[in-house]
Protein backbone atom coordinates (compact mmCIF):
# COMPACT_ATOMS: atom_id res chain seq x y z
CA UNK A 1 0.00 0.00 0.00
CA UNK A 2 1.43 3.67 -0.81
CA UNK A 3 2.46 5.43 1.84
CA UNK A 4 2.79 2.38 4.48
CA UNK A 5 5.49 2.97 6.79
CA UNK A 6 8.55 0.49 6.17
CA UNK A 7 9.16 -1.15 9.58
CA UNK A 8 12.94 -1.76 8.76
CA UNK A 9 13.45 1.81 8.03
CA UNK A 10 11.51 2.53 11.89
CA UNK A 11 13.82 0.40 13.63
CA UNK A 12 16.70 1.68 11.27
CA UNK A 13 15.79 5.02 12.62
CA UNK A 14 15.02 3.81 16.57
CA UNK A 15 18.53 2.21 16.25
CA UNK A 16 20.19 5.55 15.38
CA UNK A 17 18.09 7.70 17.90
CA UNK A 18 19.06 5.09 20.84
CA UNK A 19 22.54 5.59 20.06
CA UNK A 20 22.18 9.27 20.89
CA UNK A 21 20.38 8.54 23.73
CA UNK A 22 22.52 6.10 25.18
CA UNK A 23 26.12 7.87 24.11
CA UNK A 24 26.52 8.84 28.03
CA UNK A 25 25.72 5.85 29.72
CA UNK A 26 27.82 4.23 27.17
CA UNK A 27 30.86 6.14 27.33
CA UNK A 28 30.47 5.86 30.97
CA UNK A 29 30.16 1.58 31.07
CA UNK A 30 32.96 1.73 28.67
CA UNK A 31 35.50 4.18 30.54
CA UNK A 32 34.35 1.97 33.98
CA UNK A 33 34.88 -1.35 32.90
CA UNK A 34 30.68 -2.33 33.72
CA UNK A 35 30.24 -4.55 30.67
CA UNK A 36 31.79 -7.96 31.88
CA UNK A 37 32.12 -9.97 28.37
CA UNK A 38 34.26 -7.08 27.40
CA UNK A 39 36.51 -6.95 30.49
CA UNK A 40 36.69 -10.55 30.11
CA UNK A 41 37.22 -11.20 26.72
CA UNK A 42 36.37 -9.05 23.96
CA UNK A 43 38.53 -6.20 24.26
CA UNK A 44 41.56 -8.54 24.57
CA UNK A 45 40.59 -10.49 21.60
CA UNK A 46 40.42 -7.53 19.07
CA UNK A 47 43.30 -6.04 20.34
CA UNK A 48 45.04 -9.61 19.68
CA UNK A 49 43.50 -9.82 16.47
CA UNK A 50 44.75 -6.27 15.18
CA UNK A 51 47.90 -6.86 17.16
CA UNK A 52 48.66 -10.32 14.55
CA UNK A 53 48.19 -8.65 11.60
CA UNK A 54 50.78 -5.28 12.71
CA UNK A 55 49.00 -2.55 11.25
CA UNK A 56 50.21 0.94 10.66
CA UNK A 57 47.15 2.27 9.74
CA UNK A 58 43.55 1.26 11.00
CA UNK A 59 39.99 3.16 10.67
CA UNK A 60 38.03 1.50 13.45
CA UNK A 61 34.11 2.02 12.20
CA UNK A 62 31.76 2.90 14.37
CA UNK A 63 34.72 4.00 17.51
CA UNK A 64 31.85 5.13 20.56
CA UNK A 65 33.55 6.78 22.74
CA UNK A 66 37.56 5.98 21.54
CA UNK A 67 38.64 3.22 23.77
CA UNK A 68 40.64 1.22 20.48
CA UNK A 69 41.48 4.20 18.53
CA UNK A 70 43.20 5.75 22.01
CA UNK A 71 44.88 2.62 22.88
CA UNK A 72 46.03 1.71 19.07
CA UNK A 73 47.41 5.55 19.04
CA UNK A 74 49.10 4.75 22.25
CA UNK A 75 50.87 1.84 20.76
CA UNK A 76 52.17 4.19 17.58
CA UNK A 77 48.97 3.13 15.09
CA UNK A 78 47.76 6.12 13.04
CA UNK A 79 43.89 5.16 14.24
CA UNK A 80 41.12 7.48 13.35
CA UNK A 81 37.57 6.42 14.40
CA UNK A 82 34.38 7.45 13.00
CA UNK A 83 31.01 7.47 14.27
CA UNK A 84 27.48 8.89 13.38
CA UNK A 85 26.57 9.82 16.98
CA UNK A 86 27.65 13.20 17.68
CA UNK A 87 27.42 12.21 21.71
CA UNK A 88 29.49 9.75 21.27
CA UNK A 89 32.05 11.58 18.98
CA UNK A 90 32.07 14.68 21.40
CA UNK A 91 33.28 12.23 24.16
CA UNK A 92 35.92 10.91 22.06
CA UNK A 93 37.15 14.11 21.37
CA UNK A 94 37.44 15.33 24.63
CA UNK A 95 39.11 12.42 26.10
CA UNK A 96 41.39 12.79 22.64
CA UNK A 97 43.96 10.36 21.79
CA UNK A 98 43.25 9.79 18.34
CA UNK A 99 41.55 11.43 15.49
CA UNK A 100 37.74 11.20 15.68
CA UNK A 101 35.59 12.24 12.71
CA UNK A 102 31.30 12.33 13.43
CA UNK A 103 31.02 10.09 9.42
CA UNK A 104 27.91 7.66 9.59
CA UNK A 105 28.15 4.87 7.07
CA UNK A 106 25.86 6.13 4.48
CA UNK A 107 28.30 9.24 4.04
CA UNK A 108 31.20 6.49 4.31
CA UNK A 109 30.03 5.53 0.99
CA UNK A 110 28.44 8.23 -1.00
CA UNK A 111 32.14 10.39 -0.52
CA UNK A 112 35.26 8.74 -1.26
CA UNK A 113 37.30 11.60 -0.21
CA UNK A 114 35.89 10.79 3.85
CA UNK A 115 38.97 8.95 5.58
CA UNK A 116 39.93 7.51 2.26
CA UNK A 117 43.16 5.44 3.50
CA UNK A 118 44.57 3.39 2.58
CA UNK A 119 44.14 1.60 5.79
CA UNK A 120 45.83 -1.79 6.58
CA UNK A 121 42.69 -2.73 8.67
CA UNK A 122 38.89 -1.44 9.04
CA UNK A 123 37.09 -2.62 12.36
CA UNK A 124 34.15 -2.64 12.95
CA UNK A 125 34.45 -3.77 16.58
CA UNK A 126 30.48 -4.24 17.92
CA UNK A 127 29.24 -1.83 15.14
CA UNK A 128 27.23 -3.20 12.58
CA UNK A 129 24.15 -3.21 13.83
CA UNK A 130 21.49 -2.91 11.30
CA UNK A 131 19.69 -5.07 8.36
CA UNK A 132 21.70 -3.47 6.14
CA UNK A 133 25.49 -3.28 6.09
CA UNK A 134 26.56 -4.11 2.38
CA UNK A 135 26.95 0.31 1.95
CA UNK A 136 29.97 -0.34 5.01
CA UNK A 137 31.52 -3.12 4.22
CA UNK A 138 31.99 -1.89 0.67
CA UNK A 139 33.01 1.49 1.92
CA UNK A 140 35.70 -0.39 3.91
CA UNK A 141 36.47 -2.66 1.33
CA UNK A 142 37.93 0.18 -0.83
CA UNK A 143 39.72 1.75 1.90
CA UNK A 144 41.71 -1.49 2.31
CA UNK A 145 45.64 -1.02 1.73
CA UNK A 146 46.45 -4.04 -1.41
CA UNK A 147 46.43 -6.57 1.47
CA UNK A 148 44.63 -5.02 3.91
CA UNK A 149 41.63 -6.76 6.15
CA UNK A 150 38.49 -6.16 7.34
CA UNK A 151 37.85 -7.34 11.41
CA UNK A 152 34.48 -7.48 12.58
CA UNK A 153 33.77 -8.94 16.06
CA UNK A 154 30.24 -9.21 16.77
CA UNK A 155 28.14 -11.58 19.06
CA UNK A 156 28.40 -14.74 18.13
CA UNK A 157 25.28 -16.30 16.94
CA UNK A 158 25.09 -19.78 18.91
CA UNK A 159 24.83 -17.31 22.26
CA UNK A 160 21.31 -15.83 21.70
CA UNK A 161 17.94 -17.09 21.95
CA UNK A 162 15.94 -19.50 18.96
CA UNK A 163 15.19 -18.54 16.67
CA UNK A 164 18.70 -19.36 14.91
CA UNK A 165 17.52 -16.83 11.67
CA UNK A 166 18.24 -13.44 11.25
CA UNK A 167 16.05 -10.81 12.13
CA UNK A 168 15.72 -7.85 14.18
CA UNK A 169 15.48 -8.59 18.28
CA UNK A 170 15.75 -5.64 21.17
CA UNK A 171 18.46 -5.32 24.05
CA UNK A 172 17.41 -3.50 26.83
CA UNK A 173 21.06 -2.98 28.72
CA UNK A 174 19.97 -5.05 31.60
CA UNK A 175 23.07 -6.10 32.02
CA UNK A 176 24.91 -3.43 32.42
CA UNK A 177 24.45 -0.98 35.67
CA UNK A 178 22.40 2.25 35.61
CA UNK A 179 18.78 2.51 34.72
CA UNK A 180 19.31 5.83 32.00
CA UNK A 181 19.11 3.65 29.63
CA UNK A 182 17.00 3.01 26.20
CA UNK A 183 16.35 0.59 24.73
CA UNK A 184 17.94 -0.38 21.19
CA UNK A 185 16.99 -2.52 18.11
CA UNK A 186 19.49 -4.57 16.37
CA UNK A 187 19.81 -7.21 13.36
CA UNK A 188 20.86 -10.67 14.10
CA UNK A 189 22.82 -12.26 11.88
CA UNK A 190 23.16 -16.18 11.75
CA UNK A 191 27.17 -17.17 10.72
CA UNK A 192 25.84 -18.53 7.48
CA UNK A 193 24.15 -14.91 6.66
CA UNK A 194 27.58 -12.85 7.94
CA UNK A 195 29.91 -14.95 5.44
CA UNK A 196 27.20 -14.63 2.53
CA UNK A 197 26.99 -10.55 3.18
CA UNK A 198 31.02 -10.70 2.94
CA UNK A 199 30.92 -12.48 -0.13
CA UNK A 200 28.49 -9.98 -1.41
CA UNK A 201 30.46 -6.98 -1.02
CA UNK A 202 33.62 -8.42 -2.48
CA UNK A 203 35.32 -9.93 0.43
CA UNK A 204 36.25 -13.40 1.58
CA UNK A 205 36.86 -14.98 4.61
CA UNK A 206 40.54 -15.38 5.69
CA UNK A 207 39.95 -16.06 9.40
CA UNK A 208 37.27 -16.77 12.10
CA UNK A 209 38.09 -16.39 15.69
CA UNK A 210 35.86 -17.37 18.86
CA UNK A 211 37.11 -15.59 22.18
CA UNK A 212 36.41 -16.96 25.26
CA UNK A 213 36.94 -15.67 28.70
CA UNK A 214 38.34 -19.39 29.95
CA UNK A 215 39.17 -21.86 27.92
CA UNK A 216 36.43 -24.68 28.71
CA UNK A 217 33.79 -21.38 28.19
CA UNK A 218 31.20 -20.57 25.50
CA UNK A 219 32.71 -18.34 23.09
CA UNK A 220 31.80 -14.93 23.81
CA UNK A 221 31.97 -13.34 20.53
CA UNK A 222 32.58 -14.06 16.98
CA UNK A 223 35.43 -11.85 14.71
CA UNK A 224 35.25 -12.47 11.27
CA UNK A 225 38.63 -11.42 9.49
CA UNK A 226 37.75 -10.60 5.87
CA UNK A 227 40.10 -10.01 2.89
CA UNK A 228 39.24 -9.18 -0.82
CA UNK A 229 38.05 -11.52 -3.13
CA UNK A 230 40.49 -11.63 -5.37
CA UNK A 231 43.22 -11.92 -2.84
CA UNK A 232 44.18 -15.32 -1.43
CA UNK A 233 44.08 -15.34 2.66
CA UNK A 234 47.52 -15.52 3.15
CA UNK A 235 49.86 -15.52 6.83
CA UNK A 236 51.95 -12.65 7.73
CA UNK A 237 55.24 -13.70 8.54
CA UNK A 238 57.14 -11.02 8.88
CA UNK A 239 59.07 -9.84 12.47
CA UNK A 240 57.54 -8.15 15.28
CA UNK A 241 57.75 -4.65 15.32
CA UNK A 242 57.76 -2.37 17.90
CA UNK A 243 53.84 -1.85 17.36
CA UNK A 244 52.93 -5.15 17.44
CA UNK A 245 55.19 -5.72 20.73
CA UNK A 246 53.12 -2.84 22.16
CA UNK A 247 50.23 -4.21 21.26
CA UNK A 248 50.84 -7.68 22.88
CA UNK A 249 51.64 -5.92 25.93
CA UNK A 250 48.36 -3.64 26.02
CA UNK A 251 46.58 -7.02 25.31
CA UNK A 252 48.26 -8.94 28.20
CA UNK A 253 47.52 -5.62 30.66
CA UNK A 254 43.71 -5.73 29.51
CA UNK A 255 44.07 -9.92 30.70
CA UNK A 256 45.70 -8.86 33.55
CA UNK A 257 43.16 -6.26 34.53
CA UNK A 258 40.34 -8.91 34.17
CA UNK A 259 41.92 -11.55 36.09
CA UNK A 260 42.81 -8.92 39.04
CA UNK A 261 38.92 -8.08 38.69
CA UNK A 262 37.55 -11.66 39.40
CA UNK A 263 40.29 -12.35 42.33
CA UNK A 264 38.84 -8.95 43.94
CA UNK A 265 35.55 -10.23 43.10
Amino acid sequence: MAGKPNNDDNLRDALRRSWERNGPAWAHAIRTGAIASRADATDAAILAVISHHMPRCVLDCGCGEGWLVRTLTEAGVAATGIDASAALIDSARLSGGGRFLCVGYAALAEESTLCPGPFDLTVFNFSLLDDRIDEALVAARQRLAPHGHVVIQTVHPLTQSSPYQDGWRHEDFRSIAGDDWSPMPWYFRTLESWVAAAAATGLRLAALHEPRAKPDADPTSLVLVLSRAENRAHLDHTQPTPVSATLERTTGHHRATTDSARAVA
